[in-house]
């Protein structure tokens, strides 16, 4: 009997513990740590939309400041770059593939993605990427190397790419072209 009576006590208490996660979360929401933590009285989901809007702020002040730097070109879509090397082969299209190496970071210099510190070069198709690298990749030759300036928009946007994307982050990258399929 008392088996039983655990069984029963041990499955409540599993619902009871499911039921407050689910209550806490949305679509919209990821679990919050560190930095990212709620506020008490702050749902998951108001505390992403405020770190949404928070992103996207700070993004276009980041923008708005390195367009003024020198060497930056600031093309139409909002999509910056700065021309570290220049290259002397052919340019990509959409279609084709492309080997690079890169170096990916959040606008305060956090990591998140790099090929140079896996030591292996990527390949991938143009047109399979964020649009912020698809435009940037069919500018430069093979062997350029150059630091492009992403907005939000052109990146991850609203969802971002959690865990080490936020939502609406601008993102800087180091990408070397070193070969076109």
């Amino acid at each position: 009997m008392g088996r039983g009576l655990l069984s029963v006590g041990a499955i409540a208490g599993c619902v009871l513990l499911l039921t407050a996660c689910l209550s806490g979360c949305s679509d919209e929401s990821t679990p919050a740590t560190g930095t990212d933590a709620v506020e008490p009285g702050v749902s998951p989901a108001e505390a992403r939309k405020m770190k949404s809007e928070s992103n996207k702020k700070q993004g276009e002040e980041f923008l708005a400041a390195n367009a003024k730097k020198e060497g930056v070109k600031t093309l139409p879509s909002g999509l910056q770059y700065i021309v570290l090397k220049e290259g002397t082969g052919k340019k990509p299209e959409a279609t084709d593939e492309v080997v690079v190496h890169y170096h990916g970071t959040l606008i305060d210099g956090t990591v998140f993605d790099s090929s140079v510190d896996r030591g292996e070069p990527a390949s991938f198709p143009v047109n399979r990427v964020i649009p912020g690298w698809t435009e940037a990749l069919q500018l430069m030759k093979e062997g350029a190397k150059w630091r492009i300036f992403i907005p939000s928009k052109l990146a991850y946007g609203r969802p971002g790419r959690p865990p080490k994307i936020g939502p609406n982050e601008t993102l800087v990258f180091e990408v070397e072209l070193l070969q076109v399929k």
